[in-house]
């Protein structure tokens, strides 16, 4: 060793562990760690150290090429400044606003809120506007701050510029610009929750039976439980694979079985697919982890690749898919439209025209006759598209679009069903009023920044007596939770002798024989 060099330093054991805690929380491993202990209790493994092992290897990737260590900062400081707004408006404005109001008074308190909550977007937006102005060439259109909720202006717009066209063929209308999240918004549905939890311990109620007591003027004599549907597995555009076009496929249960035995169901499907992707011999083991949904997460290129799996697993298992179970499919589809060339990526170098997006559909139902939901096949623009597929798959399928941040666009035609998230500024009187428009087609899903990270989505659901509801897959504490609280509910509403059942008479958001229209469909197609 020369004499210029220096030996370094030795780390101290205070060192390592401070570089080690970082490490560990950058990365996320407290939360991999909860999802895979999760999973070891409700498998209840002979091997534990053995299932511990497959879990560690099944996650190990998670944060691999699809999440950048500074995308992930940039997310987690995001989050932490909506957070701290949040709180400065909950301790100051809001606090003296709400003062001296009755909780009991829902409708009045979240009037405050929500009025509160659009004069601060008003005056966001003119900042923006001017910041806009500002910045943009003469040449560039004018204002590009949307009100929330509020499309039909761009609409019109488009509309106009496509009828100018001298082209025979249909002008690409350009994907809406998502609408900018108000920083902080999340304390509006927060409070209007914790007002409601509130008001339910003043009159001695369960958060559920308040709601229904809200949205029916007094509570029902008889209560359904919502038929819970389980993601599976997730193949959308952050999973390992190739394929980005199937966010969730979901499993739907049969109406009329108990909580648990869904879960217990599933759970035992979920066991299946694991042990036949570790088997898996044609091309090695399929790589597979757990994803934020709670769900596995699979490396596949092609969309039938997971069908095939759980259809392998059902049969395996002894259930029978497209009676006991049917399936439904987010496909997300508005996440992957590449407006540079007008079509849809559904996997890795894979584009897809809308009209071949509806081919594609049409054989994928038709194959597989147990899938009986399509969630958000397209972007809200492509209307024919929406409508086209309607018309060749008939009954067999329902379409759903998710309407929590469209309430006051257009509906879209073909649409039979909807899905609502407990978002930001929705409080419970909005929720109260979008359930009772769209009576018999809500969906209730989970959303990562949705106020109520405990169980309360659970007392919402029920409170506002929807068919399905969507918790996401079974890993993860929030989403056991929420579980956990469905069956807590059921229980107590079966011991009262008020649990309504939903097998004679189930949620109207599906077909009952989708096997059978679904040759029906085949044969017109």
């Amino acid at each position: 060793m020369s004499h210029q060099e220096r030996p370094s330093r030795v780390p101290t054991e205070e060192d390592t562990r401070g570089a080690a805690a970082e490490f560990y929380r950058a990365n996320g491993v407290p939360q991999l760690v909860e999802r895979a202990l999760n999973e070891l209790f409700f498998h209840e493994p002979r091997d534990v150290n053995g299932y511990l092992s497959l879990s560690s290897a099944a996650i190990s990737s998670h944060f691999g090429p699809m999440v950048t260590s500074l995308e992930r900062k940039i997310m987690s400081q995001e989050r932490a400044n909506h957070m701290m707004t949040a709180t400065q408006w909950i301790n100051g404005p809001l606090i003296n606003m709400l003062k001296g109001q009755n909780p009991c008074d829902q409708s009045d308190v979240d009037l405050i809120l929500s009025n509160f909550f659009m004069a601060r977007f008003l005056e966001e937006k003119d900042v923006w506007n001017k910041e806009n102005e500002e910045s943009r060439s003469p040449s560039e259109p004018g204002e590009l701050f949307s009100s929330p909720r509020s499309a039909e202006a761009k609409d019109n717009k488009i509309v106009k510029k496509g009828k100018k066209s001298n082209t025979s063929e249909k002008p690409f209308c350009p994907t809406e610009s998502p609408e900018p999240v108000l920083r902080g918004s999340c304390a509006i549905g927060s409070v209007s929750l914790a007002v409601a939890q509130t008001a339910a311990k003043i009159q001695g109620l369960p958060l559920y039976k308040y709601i229904a007591a809200l949205k029916n003027r007094k509570a029902p004599a008889k209560f359904p439980i919502p038929v819970s549907l389980v993601t599976l597995l997730s193949c959308g555009k952050t999973s390992p694979g190739k394929l980005s076009l199937l966010e969730e496929v979901i499993l739907i249960p049969k109406a009329g079985q108990r909580v648990k035995q869904i879960i217990t169901m599933a759970l035992g499907i979920q066991k299946e697919m694991m042990r036949i992707m570790s088997t898996s011999t044609k091309a090695g083991a399929t790589q597979a982890m757990l994803c934020d949904s709670g769900a596995l997460a699979v490396t596949y290129e092609r969309p039938e690749q997971p069908l095939d799996l759980i259809t392998e697993a059902c049969s395996n298992s002894g259930l029978a898919l497209g009676t006991d179970i049917h399936l439904a499919l987010n496909c997300a589809a508005p996440e992957l439209m590449d407006c540079s060339k007008g079509k849809y990526e559904v996997s890795t170098g894979v584009l897809k025209s809308p009209d071949e997006l509806v081919d594609m559909y049409r054989t994928l139902i038709i194959k597989y006759p147990a899938v009986v939901a399509l969630i958000d096949p397209f972007r809200r623009e492509d209307i024919d598209q929406w409508e086209k597929l309607s018309n060749m798959i008939g009954d067999s399928c329902s379409l759903l679009s998710d309407l929590t941040c469209k309430l006051k666009a257009p509906p879209l035609s073909g649409v039979r069903g909807h899905i609502l998230k407990h978002v930001n500024e929705t409080t419970v009187s909005d929720l109260i009023s979008i359930t009772s428009e769209h009576q018999g087609s809500v969906l209730m899903g989970v959303a990562r920044s949705e106020p109520c990270s405990d169980d309360s989505l659970s007392d919402i659901a029920v409170g506002l007596g929807l068919g399905y509801v969507k918790l996401g897959g079974l890993s993860g504490a929030e989403r056991m939770t929420k579980y956990n609280r469905l069956i807590s509910i059921e229980e107590e509403l079966a011991k009262q002798g008020i649990l309504l059942s939903q097998e004679k008479h189930p949620p109207p958001l599906f077909s009952d024989t989708p096997q059978e229209k679904s040759t029906t469909a085949q044969s017109t197609v």
